[in-house]
């Protein structure tokens, strides 16, 4: 499982890995774009198989861990330019906050009142939408683009 958050703030490392913990949920990877050190610490120590703050400017390194390195510049492909902001509508944008969250498409389901299945369907229009192809890139590129906080 892969959870996204924007930010990890002070105790809620302890509280996540408290709460995976009950659901017998080990494999579990986080992305943050913020995150302080004891915090990551406190998910790793937990079980936790990894945790990647994204913003290098404020990713602080956990002892032990290997420093990151940064990739090599990819090379711009030619093509017509993406529309910076996709038209998501508010129950996509929804139903991706709750994607976020970590919840599962059940979970989503029930609280908006929809299947499943329904659920599912938004969720591959907007990664037509997006252009991307799991889960935790389809949270990820919302927060980068700024559709969602």
């Amino acid at each position: 499982m892969c959870i996204v958050v924007n930010e990890l703030g002070e105790g809620e490392g302890t509280a996540l890995v408290r709460n995976l913990g009950r659901r017998g949920t080990t494999r579990v990877v986080l992305l943050a774009r913020r995150a302080a050190r004891r915090e990551l610490v406190q998910l790793l120590s937990g079980g936790l198989r990894g945790a990647v703050a994204a913003d290098p400017r404020r990713m602080q390194l956990v002892p032990g861990a290997p420093r990151p390195v940064a990739p090599a510049p990819a090379p711009v492909p030619v093509a017509e330019p993406a529309p910076a902001h996709p038209e998501l509508t508010a129950r996509e944008l929804g139903v991706l906050k709750l994607v976020a969250d970590g919840r599962s498409n059940r979970n989503i389901g029930e609280d908006l009142g929809l299947s499943a299945l329904t659920v599912k369907s938004h969720l591959a229009r907007i990664s037509r939408k997006l252009g991307t192809g799991d889960r935790a890139e389809l949270v990820a590129t919302v927060i980068r683009s700024g559709l969602m906080p």
